[in-house]
């Protein structure tokens, strides 16, 4: 593949003088306020009152030096020494003492008379104080111009968490999660600003530790973040627009999240930390279907002699039997301090959970190590992180969650054969493959596991360069590894149940492996620097980075015949390996003028061997503006205001993660199937098809304008920001139609649709109350997004409807949603049902829309979509004393979802076919629908919701035990309730259709950390 492979570093550094006038860009540093004591004459010391105490980290129970302590309203104040404590002369007992220290919340206490006050601070400042980290870089939140949240570990949510993204749900405005399904370190779908594409990845890039991840899954794992253990995230940044991400270029189209693990620090002493969580898992929810008595009053009163003539002598509720009460163990250690001038920390952690669905477990082991020394008197700093983790999954059969919803609740879960299980019988004596499979026989018949090993780790190595002050060159080398090792699936040839996937149709055995590696070297120049006589301060970065992505793996499938069980006959024997490259040159320039005034701009210029050499190149720019209106004079009076900040931003993002692997610009030739070879006399001969292909597919391109104002009143009691913005995806990617002969496909995927989407967003954060002995913190995001496609063909055709999305079950190749001009993306497309009298829908009844008399697809209409109109989080936190309380929700307005479970089962002509029943969903009473009316829109229901997420209450013992620091106890409820007009199982559901979702559980957690 010379033609796709793009320059190693070697040769790719020769190019940079080609583009140095597109490097030359600037970023604004600031410097963090820091407070000394003043002098006073001796006269006024002996009037003073000497104040003094101990100031510790309120999550790890560690000493904090430098903290900063001052009267407010006064220039007095002291730093804490190198064991946290502090001694402090004050002018009066009735004064007040403000603790300030970076990166964490400042605290005000008054006295109240006392001469010792100890404090526990609070991680996460703001007001220009809390550090939030970039792209390639740090930067303090007052100066920052784009739109970044940074969540800490003060904020993530609490409980029987497994993988990253859970820990900020709800918690920034303009960033949906939806959590996939209950099943045990399950991912989630997650969308900041609603995604820029139709057909290309709408996924966030993850950047740990500053190595961007794999976008891709990875094989036997349910999610690939969950290798990453969220006991040893310290911080998560998420970047939403362009003026913030733009410095990732080619990737950053759906926003970037930058994971910070946690590190040791310069002069730590050594702390030892341990935490368990213990878990118990129940569910409750049942899709509600008939009962064993229901079943047989509609069989025998609906469907006649034959049909009841299948009817069993039980009463089964087949979802009580795939179901059980789950419990789950997850267990933290961690050392952290400081060796000589070198910080470190070791962790390890173990969780194992089962799942609420039979056989279902996820086991989790996981190491780190971080090393961070300093050297040549700070001016070599190196930045050590390996992660390792080894992943065990038993994967339950989820095609038992649709199996139990229809299969007959007259029939016992045991019969005489086929493994001991009760299964419907063909004419030959053998499991009907049409019919509902037994769930319990699909559930214990089957055996599904697999390993996963994965390591992602990094060098940076920081020199600041003797001959420059400020320069300081940046060597980045990272990896990203993962093996998927013994996965196999097997299916006894005795199963109950045919299996009908594509290869086999009786026993099955199915081993595979994949192998992805991820390689990244980023090399560049930062160079800081205050101007005192321009009131200016500059911070430019210019450098390369390049990255290589290799993947292999295998598939070796075999299905046993019924009649012989040593007759086995190999269906697939495929090895595959493949790659590409990417290549980039970037540079920011950020500037600020009496720190007040702040410019950001940015360029990346990014190569993929994805795309042909014509278009293999993409220029992405941003720039961004800000001001700082509190620092104005005419704001001298607003003392109420503690800051005010106008952010301007415009930048373009690209798209090359386009679904199509790694070549979709070649041509390519797939071999056939051995089951699906050319018979040549006797020979059997494997041929190759072509595949459709388009040699002129390049980057989506997405434009954002945004604008922002951060706000923070009363001395950082209240704070938070307003957001607005504008995307717009160009060159989108579409399937549209090719003439005849002119392709080896009548459909390719082709750059030729825009797409809109435009927001507002709103955060409001209140300390209502901030004392040495109580603590209230109430937040609020909202945010409300809109998209519609603008443009979905090279030239306009009235008669092009759009493209159908939106598969469902039931029929054969059916579609619900469609992608279509001046809507939004994937909106329902239905017929408007007509009701009677009593509001019943009237079968096969549908109104005429156009008027021409007949009912046909030209009386589909577009009915909502989606994607919600509003969105809310909510969170709270009260502490009082060694007591802590907090709660965690969101909410959703104006989302629909299409009620497949209904549509697909919920007529009477399913429910007898010769030879077999199947059961249906209780609303059939209230339908009486005969046959299926999967287009009606009365299946697609409004989906609002409102979910308390968690409940938490802990207490917190300090200095209790001669060994212990501190320790805490905790209680977590998880997924408390939700409240909602939807009919189905549960109303979150990504993509807007249910269909069997595998149930979200009520998790029950108990946990205990202790420090050291």
């Amino acid at each position: 593949m010379k033609d796709t492979a793009i320059p190693g570093p070697g040769i790719c550094l020769k190019r940079i003088d080609q583009y140095a006038f597109k490097l030359l860009m600037v970023f604004p540093l600031m410097v963090a306020l820091l407070f000394s004591g003043i002098g006073q004459t001796d006269a006024l010391a002996q009037q003073r009152v000497t104040i003094s105490g101990t100031v510790t980290d309120g999550e790890t129970g560690e000493t904090l030096p430098g903290v900063n302590v001052i009267v407010v309203g006064t220039n007095i104040g002291t730093p804490t020494n190198i064991d946290g404590y502090y001694e402090l002369s004050v002018p009066s007992l009735q004064d007040t003492l403000q603790f300030s220290f970076l990166g964490f919340q400042r605290l005000l206490v008054p006295i109240d008379g006392r001469k010792e006050i100890n404090v526990q601070m609070r991680s996460e400042t703001i007001s220009g104080e809390e550090v939030v980290v970039i792209g390639y870089g740090t930067q303090q939140q007052g100066d920052n111009t784009g739109s970044v949240n940074s969540i800490s570990t003060s904020d993530f949510n609490d409980g029987n968490i497994t993988s990253p993204q859970q820990l900020f749900q709800g918690k920034a405005a303009g960033v949906s999660v939806t959590s996939g399904d209950g099943a045990p370190g399950s991912g989630g779908t997650i969308r900041i600003r609603g995604g820029s594409s139709l057909s290309a990845s709408n996924d966030p890039l993850f950047v740990v530790d500053g190595v961007p991840l794999d976008g891709g899954g990875v094989s036997g794992m349910r999610n690939p973040l969950n290798t990453i253990n969220p006991n040893d995230i310290e911080s998560i940044n998420i970047l939403k627009d362009a003026s913030a991400t733009a410095i990732y270029g080619s990737r950053a189209s759906n926003g970037v999240i930058i994971i910070n693990t946690k590190k040791g620090r310069v002069g730590q002493d050594l702390a030892i930390n341990y935490s368990t969580r213990l878990s118990y898992q129940t569910n409750q929810q049942r899709v509600d279907m008939l009962d064993a008595d229901q079943f047989r009053d509609v069989i025998q009163n609906k469907l006649g002699a034959n049909a009841a003539d299948e009817l069993g002598n039980a009463d089964t509720n087949w979802q009580d039997e795939i179901y059980r009460n789950a419990f789950g163990q997850d267990h933290n250690v961690s050392v952290t301090g400081a060796y000589q001038s070198i910080p470190y920390r070791v962790s390890l952690g173990f969780s194992g959970n089962e799942g609420i669905l039979r056989t279902d477990r996820n086991d989790r082991l996981t190491g780190s190590v971080s090393l961070n020394p300093s050297f040549l008197d700070d001016n070599l700093k190196i930045n050590l992180n390996v992660k390792g983790m080894r992943v065990q999954n038993q994967f339950g059969n989820q095609s038992a969650i649709g199996s139990a919803v229809i299969f007959d609740p007259t029939q016992p879960v045991e019969g005489s054969s086929f493994g001991g299980y009760f299964t419907w019988l063909d004419g030959n004596g053998n499991p009907n493959p049409l019919a509902p499979s037994n769930p319990v026989a699909l559930i214990e018949q089957r055996e599904d596991v697999s390993t996963v090993y994965r390591t992602i780790g990094n060098v940076e190595v920081n020199y600041a360069l003797p001959f420059v002050s400020g320069l300081n060159a940046i060597l980045n080398v990272g990896i990203d590894y993962s093996d998927v090792a013994n996965g196999e699936v097997v299916v006894p040839e005795n199963a109950a149940f045919e299996y009908t996937g594509d290869f086999a149709t009786s026993g099955l055995r199915v081993d595979y492996d994949q192998r992805k590696e991820n390689e990244l070297l980023d090399f560049y120049l930062n160079y800081q620097k205050d101007v005192a006589g321009w009131e200016s301060s500059f911070d430019v970065i210019a450098g390369y980075s390049w990255e290589y992505h290799y993947q292999d793996g295998f598939d070796y499938v075999t299905n046993f015949d019924r009649s012989d069980e040593a007759n086995l006959d190999v269906r697939q024997d495929t090895d595959f390996a493949t790659e590409n490259y990417i290549v980039s040159f970037f540079g920011r320039l950020n500037y600020a003028f009496k720190d007040k005034y702040l410019l950001t701009a940015t360029l990346r210029q990014d190569g993929t061997s994805r795309f042909s050499e014509d278009n293999r190149w993409g220029l992405f720019p941003s720039a961004a503006l800000a001001w700082k209106i509190h620092e104005e004079s005419f704001m001298s009076s607003a003392d109420a205001v503690t800051e005010l900040k106008l952010r301007l931003g415009y930048g373009v993002t690209g798209q090359q993660n386009i679904g199509l692997g790694d070549y979709p610009y070649l041509p390519v030739y797939t071999y056939s199937q051995p089951n699906a070879r050319y018979q040549f006399g006797n020979e059997f001969v494997t041929t190759l098809r072509p595949e459709g292909y388009n040699p002129d597919l390049k980057w989506e391109e997405t434009t954002t304008y945004n604008i922002g104002l951060d706000y923070s009143l009363f001395n950082d009691r209240i704070f938070g920001k307003v957001e607005g913005y504008i995307r717009e995806t160009n060159d989108l990617l579409n399937v549209v139609p090719v003439a005849a002969g002119s392709n080896f496909t009548n459909r390719v995927l082709s750059n030729v649709g825009t797409l809109e989407v435009r927001g507002l967003e709103l955060e409001v954060t209140g300390r209502m109350i901030s004392t040495q002995d109580t603590y209230w913190e109430l937040g609020v995001n909202v945010s409300k997004n809109e998209d519609e496609i603008t443009k979905l063909t090279t030239v306009d055709d009235p008669s092009y409807i759009g493209v159908e999305t939106g598969g469902i079950s039931g029929g054969v190749g059916n579609t619900i949603q469609l992608h279509s001009v001046g809507f939004p993306r994937s909106s329902f497309y239905v017929f408007e049902q007509v009701y009677n009298a009593n509001g019943k829908p009237i079968e096969g009844l549908y109104v005429d829309r156009n008027g021409d008399g007949v009912i046909n697809e030209a009386d589909k209409y577009r009915l909502e979509s989606p994607s919600a109109d509003y969105e809310f989080g909510f969170n709270s936190r009260v502490e009082y004393k060694n007591w802590d309380a907090s709660i965690a929700g969101h909410a959703s307005v104006g989302n629909y979802v299409y009620n497949n479970v209904k549509s697909g089962n919920a007529y009477y002509s399913e429910m007898f076919y010769e030879g077999y029943l199947r059961n249906a969903p209780a609303s059939v009473l209230e339908t009486n629908f005969n046959n299926a009316q999967f287009f009606s829109d009365y299946y697609v229901e409004n989906a609002s919701f409102l979910r308390l997420d968690n409940i938490n209450l802990g207490y917190t013992f300090n200095d209790t035990f001669n060994v212990i620091n501190s320790l805490r106890v905790s209680a977590t409820v998880q997924n408390v309730f939700v409240i909602t007009n939807y009919s189905g199982l549960d109303p979150e559901v990504f993509g807007g259709i249910d269909n069997n979702i595998y149930p979200r559980p009520r998790t029950f957690v108990l946990g205990l950390n202790l420090n050291f």
